[in-house]
């Protein structure tokens, strides 16, 4: 498809045919700073790329401008904007490439359809809500945030256009005189203190596009920007025709000073207790009837029966759209003095084999546990408390305090003892899985790091001295400095009996890797390897990595290296991933992403076999048992996706607690034990459900 060409009077004589590799198809639209183009990349993916237009690429000082707007874009990529795909603030035309997202703006749709119902602009406040928090959690003032710059896409509302934004600790200022943004949906700061412009003008945005969405007008309305400005600095605005139920919260975030505005996280604890049928789940697809379903294997017991299901609900929200809530039944049991239990029946399971769902009520505190799996039983940590449950039935079997919180991740078993995982201090210990009982205590000088792996405690020194103690005794069986690793943090995989430690150099270019025998400490192998490496898991005899960006921090490749031939194979990510994790099962590697993208990448084949966008923004690193692959969501769910194809099978309902507006650096990723698979969720409940058929949570 040739590139079409405008005829406006302020339009380009001829629109570009390329931008770098993305052949131009159409015209989205056009502003004052660019044209807009739907695009197609080599391989097909369809993108929309942003062209400055000619008059403006010659102007320095709009060049640094657009760097900004691409280092925004790229910082706050995630579930609730377009993601970058591509990016080059330096070509003669500077450009900047985005995810397609199929669907209308707010101002299109307002447009087109009239003014939206209660439901939908409690939806969309939700989904906006969530966008200005992981906008503003990443230091990115958005501050022309209107119905133009909201995309309506199937999975929720979709923030673009970072144009004007700017990061908090951004040096580049807006110059005096100058006002930046669209008057009806400014903030009375922006026209009073443009350079203190903070995240409560985003919020002022907000209230003033839920008038827009809620009536066809806003809440200042002027046919003279002059007169708006003067509107919004000192009249109180106009609410006729905003349901009464939003009303209040609306007029909140239109208050005249930053401070007696709400925050995104505020607005989605308020729109929680609006409406209870505020639901965050993804859509799963109807499943498929059994007749037309694979067969499934012989060793694999029968599908349990499922239970009524709730209708399909169609939702716009920033986690998702087009829910599907499976009711399951499980039997709740009492956790270490938890306030109540729900109760229910089990589910029918093969005779060959019977297991029943169960998950564990709340306990006192808030926070979702995490959990491992050893010496078979559930091992379980949260707040200074290490807790044992039977994972047939959830049963807690024991309870022991620890002086601090096991912040790097679950309990251990090293030695045939439990060990609390403490990421650094003085003093260890070690119980018995079975009891809880103190088996022994030793006090250590004091460490930075501590990683259990082939029945040996591994403890990093402040002055970057390794110590290995024998996770039965506690005994300190070697101490030394590990060549090339000026201050270790030691990472083990399920099945591997070496540890790992990584060093990127300052510059990024390179990464030193040395493979350590718990036992002895002697290096088994070491090597240098290209470019920025996060180790993700072991497979085959070779190490997985993913390559990331030293400056954005988006994995862009896949890395493997097989240490007894030296070979290196790389398979580059279409598009970049931020924030990633990934686990690793044979030549498949699983990167789940910040923004809710879960990717599996073939090794063998060279190649991304499949994408699936979760909805959920920072989920758990995924974990597989080769059928399915498993992830956390923020909310408390837990998804299950085909490892084969990337279709979501199923999902665990919300749970969420009171604490659920404060969004914790990691989530404790899914254990697989047994056939069953045992999930942590924010209101402090650990479950367990049927690895076998996640269509039937």
């Amino acid at each position: 498809m040739a590139p079409q060409r405008n005829a406006g009077a302020n339009a380009e004589a001829e629109l570009p045919e390329y931008a770098g590799h993305y052949r131009l198809e159409s015209c989205l639209g056009s502003g004052g700073m660019g044209v807009v183009h739907l695009a197609r990349s080599t391989s097909g993916m369809r993108v929309a790329v942003k062209v400055v237009h000619a008059s403006y690429a010659k102007d320095p000082e709009f060049r640094g401008r657009f760097r900004q707007e691409v280092a925004a874009a790229r910082r706050v990529s995630g579930a609730f904007t377009a993601p970058v795909v591509d990016a080059d603030p330096d070509a003669g035309r500077p450009w900047m490439a985005t995810l397609y997202i199929p669907g209308p703006t707010l101002s299109e749709e307002v447009k087109r359809n009239g003014p939206m119902d209660v439901d939908q602009l409690r939806r969309l406040m939700a989904g906006l809500a969530e966008a200005l928090r992981d906008i503003h959690r990443v230091g990115v003032v958005h501050r022309d945030l209107k119905p133009s710059n909201v995309l309506l896409a199937d999975d929720g509302p979709k923030v673009i256009d970072f144009g004007i934004s700017r990061p908090k600790d951004s040096e580049l200022r807006t110059e005096t005189g100058k006002l930046i943004g669209t008057p009806p949906f400014m903030a009375p700061e922006q026209f009073r203190r443009p350079r203190e412009v903070g995240p409560a003008a985003d919020v002022f945005a907000l209230g003033s596009l839920m008038v827009h969405a809620a009536t066809g007008r806003g809440p200042f309305d002027s046919d003279s920007p002059y007169v708006v400005a003067y509107q919004v600095v000192h009249d109180e605005p106009d609410l006729t025709g905003v349901p009464e139920s939003l009303a209040p919260l609306v007029l909140r975030c239109l208050a005249k000073e930053p401070d007696d505005r709400p925050t995104p996280d505020e607005l989605m604890r308020e729109l929680r207790s609006v409406a209870a049928a505020y639901d965050t789940q993804v859509f799963i697809p109807e499943q498929r009837a059994r007749e037309s379903a694979p067969e499934p294997s012989p060793a694999v017991p029968a599908a349990p029966a499922r239970g009524p299901r709730r209708p399909r609900r169609r939702a716009v929200l920033g986690a998702g759209a087009l829910c599907l809530a499976v009711l399951g039944t499980l039997v709740s049991v009492e956790l270490l003095g938890g306030p109540e239990t729900e109760t229910g029946k089990a589910v029918p399971q093969a005779a060959a084999e019977r297991f029943t769902a169960w998950r564990t009520a709340p306990a006192p505190q808030g926070g979702a546990p995490h959990c491992s799996y050893g010496a078979e039983v559930l091992l379980c940590a949260r707040s200074g408390l290490v807790f044992a449950l039977d994972p047939a039935d959830g049963r807690p079997l024991w309870r022991h305090t620890v002086a601090r919180t096991a912040r790097n991740g679950p309990p251990v078993v090293s030695g045939g003892l439990v060990q609390p995982a403490l990421d650094h201090g003085r003093g260890l210990e070690a119980l018995a899985p079975g009891s809880g009982e103190p088996k022994w205590a030793h006090d250590h000088p004091e460490y930075q790091g501590l990683r259990a792996v082939g029945g040996m405690l591994l403890l990093t020194g402040v002055d970057g001295t390794v110590r290995g103690v024998d996770g039965a005794t506690g005994a300190t069986e070697w101490s030394r400095r590990v060549p090339g690793q000026a201050m270790p943090s030691f990472t083990s995989f399920a099945g591997d009996p070496l540890a790992y430690a990584t060093s990127p150099s300052g510059d990024g270019s390179r990464t030193r890797v040395t493979a350590v025998d718990p036992r002895t400490g002697a290096v088994r192998w070491d090597a240098d390897l290209d470019g920025s490496l996060k180790i993700i898991g072991t497979a085959g005899g070779a190490v997985h990595f993913l390559s990331v960006d030293l400056v954005y921090g988006e994995a862009k490749a896949v890395l493997r290296h097989t240490p007894g031939t030296g070979a290196t194979r790389r398979v580059p990510l279409p598009v970049p991933v931020a924030q990633a994790q990934g686990s690793v099962r044979g030549d498949s590697v699983y990167v789940m992403g910040a923004g809710g993208s879960l990717r599996a990448v073939d090794m063998a084949g060279r190649e991304q076999r499949w994408s699936l966008e979760t909805g959920m923004s920072r989920g758990s690193a995924p974990v597989t048992d080769g059928r399915y692959v498993y992830v956390s969501a923020p909310d408390g769910r837990l998804l299950g996706v085909d490892a084969r194809d990337g279709r979501l099978v199923g999902q665990t309902p919300p749970r969420l607690g009171t604490g659920s507006d404060r969004v914790p650096a990691s989530l404790p990723e899914p254990v697989i034990a047994n056939g069953r698979v045992f999930a942590s969720a924010p209101d402090g409940t650990v479950f367990a459900v049927d690895g076998r058929d996640p269509s039937a949570w």
